[in-house]
């Protein structure tokens, strides 16, 4: 039986992250630690799966020098990934963490130009990578050259063969990929707000308005909140998550972190409310840590009891 996750990051980039005792604008600053590594949604997924244990490929699109240090880095990790070359310059996006703010200011480039060319050999790869996998992540933002609608092709692809889709995705790549039906997607509430075009104050509304799009198709949807935790809604069910305190580090990485949790409860087939917790532990354990860091699973293990669960709203 299948039990294996695919990962797909159409815009992956290189993450140049670098701490600052104090941002200060319009001066000169000095910094204090950098460090460089593989990001992108998809990626940030790949990589927390890696750390529980999980069968995981990372498939996305790279190019040029910074492409050839992307694929570098994941292999460094272990991370079994396939890549399409393509004839751009992968991107490089910087993040600027200010100690004394405890804020990370991210500036990220718009990515490289990708061909008729080199979206049919991805299209090519994913048909044959798809039957070994059982569950697909896709997310993050599309480069230039793609159509808003790849996620959608993909969501199709994956669903002849019975793969479970997890879409995280916003704008008109979610309003379009949401056509296909993906399994489960992931908004955070301001991106709902943006597909849905209205305002979302209570539990409630937000409870409702996703039970428009599960009408749709869609079997779970999970609305992140930051701070304020998450609600999980399937057609019969719903979840309230709260998380445990923590002492916020860095937001890089934390929405990818329930995203990998989600994927690894769907191979194991856990229940709705299992999933939150699941997926509740891993996202805050990775806000409370610095930079790029991200959660392990002895961690998320250690911290299931803690998060706060309640049926309805």
């Amino acid at each position: 039986m299948k039990k294996s996750v695919l990962t797909v990051t159409l815009n992956p980039a290189l993450d140049r992250t670098v701490t600052l005792p104090f941002l200060q604008v319009g001066g000169l600053n000095r910094i204090k630690e950098m460090r460089t590594d593989p990001g992108g949604k998809g990626i940030n997924v790949t990589k927390v799966l890696q750390q529980f244990g999980d069968q995981v490929t990372a498939v996305g699109l790279a190019g040029g020098y910074a492409g050839k240090q992307l694929i570098a880095y994941l292999k460094a990790l272990n991370i079994n990934c396939e890549f399409i070359p393509i004839q751009g310059e992968t991107r490089t996006n910087l993040k600027i963490v200010d100690e004394d703010q405890g804020l990370t200011t991210e500036i990220n480039e718009r990515g490289a130009e990708v061909n008729d060319a080199e979206k049919e050999l991805l299209l090519s790869k994913m048909d044959l990578l798809l039957d070994q996998a059982s569950v697909l992540v896709l997310g993050g933002s599309l480069p230039p050259g793609l159509p808003v609608s790849i996620y959608k092709e993909l969501i199709e692809m994956a669903t002849a063969k019975g793969v479970k889709t997890i879409l995280d995705a916003d704008g008109s790549a979610l309003s379009e990929g949401l056509k296909a039906k993906p399994f489960a997607i992931k908004p955070n509430i301001h991106e709902l707000e943006e597909l849905l075009d209205m305002k979302l104050e209570t539990d409630q509304q937000i409870v409702e308005a996703a039970r428009r799009l599960l009408g749709e198709g869609t079997k779970w949807i999970i609305v992140s909140m930051g701070g304020a935790g998450s609600i999980f809604i399937s057609e019969d069910q719903i979840v309230r998550a709260r998380p445990f305190p923590i002492v916020p580090q860095s937001t890089v990485g934390a929405g990818d972190s329930m995203v990998a949790a989600i994927s690894s409860c769907l191979l194991r087939e856990r229940s709705l409310e299992e999933t939150a917790r699941w997926a509740t532990a891993a996202g805050s354990i990775t806000a409370s840590k610095p930079g790029t860091e991200v959660c392990s699973l002895e961690e998320v293990n250690a911290h299931l009891k803690d998060v706060i669960i309640s049926d309805g709203y």
